[in-house]
């Protein structure tokens, strides 16, 4: 790439890694998986893979990207030679495919964050039914989906430091005393110590042997902490040699995972105190654009106002992601043609846009692009990851984590785990996926 820029800080980039990996993975997905029957097993699940797995991969993922300077489509290629660049276009086609969904999710964000604010709340859930039907095909999908590529583009198009840089530094915070304050309201409803014992502390053994909530911590993890697409290793080409990788990599894992569990404590006193529960479980929709609605409704000015909040806030943090995503692609089309920054922005907007048509009007194509791109190529991904760093280049592994002093007991200690616990227990989990994916989508 002819000019590399750097991040101005670390904090800059630990909160735009943190942007990119919170989004309406933690605000939506946990929520929905979480009360697909898993309760505390779930959780457990997801903080062990998180724990065991992730962390070491979004390390290497971390090294890949500072010891090349390279994008997400060359930087394998950079270690292992030619036979690795089908893993750079995987990091290309899994970023393209999430954003092209997942622009979709935002237009009905953003749709129904200004419904909120202007017209108000339905009054029950056939109302809200409709006003989702409504969010969610004609011309206002399509319009949603176009208005949040571009606004990603805009922020995109400036830079690392002039565009993402100076995003994130301003909405990571504003997200996160959002959902504390959202989080503190939650707590006082009646039900939500209900809310919390059912969808996080029901205690079920059974669930650790049941496929689906193996594939779903697996989805959660994965797709929440956004390791194995090259998102993470986009932004780490433009890191100092200074960085404290895995320091910083704890840090985003950390940011991502109290999101998450934040965002849940929001989400589950209200589906208890308002009756929400079959919604949440039967729908991945259901939570966040038909049960909050309808349950703030009840509580009248109040509501509405903590309707506005949450959907503002499902928004930020929704753009802090896309634009990681949208970086994948302009990266790699900046270092393989040697683009201008603009011009490869509005190309790779323009091709993600007309992919995801098809995920604008239908539900069915845009749950199956979740499951194929938000789930198994990063699975996928963090597998190929793990055996790059862990076995074919190693050595770029330990020298990476040495330069910036990163201490020798914590070198063994990651290296140990991406080669002996990461690949098997990923690949685990990716098979397990696929097993499950099968029997849903062609036994059943």
């Amino acid at each position: 790439m002819a000019v590399r820029e750097h991040w101005r800080s670390g904090t800059g980039f630990v909160l735009a890694a943190a942007g990119s990996a919170v989004g309406l993975g933690n605000l939506w997905g946990f929520a929905y998986r979480a009360s697909q029957g898993g309760g505390a097993a779930f959780l457990l699940l997801y903080l062990l893979i998180v724990l065991v797995v992730c962390l070491p991969v979004l390390v290497a993922e971390m090294v890949l990207g500072r010891s090349t300077g390279k994008s997400p489509l060359n930087a394998p290629v950079q270690v292992a030679g030619a036979n690795w660049q089908p893993m750079g276009w995987l990091f290309v086609l899994a970023a393209c495919g999430i954003l092209a969904f997942y622009a979709v999710l935002m237009g009905w964000t953003a749709h129904t964050f200004l419904h909120s604010l202007v017209f108000g709340l339905p009054s029950d859930m056939d109302e809200a039914k409709a006003f989702f039907g409504s969010v969610s095909t004609g011309n206002s999908v399509l319009f949603g989906q176009l208005i949040s590529l571009v606004l990603t583009g805009v922020v995109v198009s400036a830079g690392i430091r002039g565009g993402i840089e100076r995003l994130t530094r301003w909405c990571m915070p504003v997200l996160f005393l959002l959902l504390l304050f959202l989080a503190c309201w939650a707590a006082s409803l009646p039900g939500a110590w209900d809310g919390y014992r059912t969808f996080l502390f029901k205690w079920d053994l059974q669930q650790f042997f049941d496929p689906s909530t193996v594939r779903n911590a697996f989805t959660q993890a994965f797709f929440s902490i956004g390791t194995g697409i090259g998102c993470i290793l986009a932004y780490s080409a433009y890191l100092d040699r200074r960085n404290q990788i895995p320091q910083e990599a704890l840090a985003v894992i950390g940011m991502d995972t109290a999101v998450g569990l934040l965002a849940g404590m929001v989400t589950f006193p209200v589906v208890m105190s308002f009756g929400l529960k079959d919604v949440v479980s039967s729908s991945t929709v259901g939570t966040l654009f038909i049960s909050l609605p309808t349950g703030l409704a009840a509580l009248g000015l109040t509501g509405r106002l903590v309707a506005v909040l949450f959907f503002a806030l499902a928004y930020i943090a929704a753009i802090t992601s896309s634009i990681s995503l949208l970086e994948v692609p302009v990266a790699s089309l900046i270092d393989r043609f040697g683009w201008r920054r603009n011009h490869a922005v509005w190309l790779s907007t323009a091709v993600v846009f007309v992919a995801g048509l098809p995920s604008a009007l239908n539900l069915d194509f845009l749950g199956r692009m979740d499951a194929i791109f938000g789930g198994l190529l990063l699975i996928f991904g963090g597998l190929l990851l793990s055996l790059l760093l862990g076995w074919i280049v190693p050595r770029q592994f330990e020298e990476d984590l040495s330069q910036c002093e990163t201490s020798l007991g914590m070198r063994r200690f990651l290296k140990f785990m991406l080669r002996w616990v990461s690949p098997p227990v990923v690949a685990f989990g990716l098979i397990v996926s696929l097993v499950d994916l099968f029997n849903q989508w062609w036994v059943a």
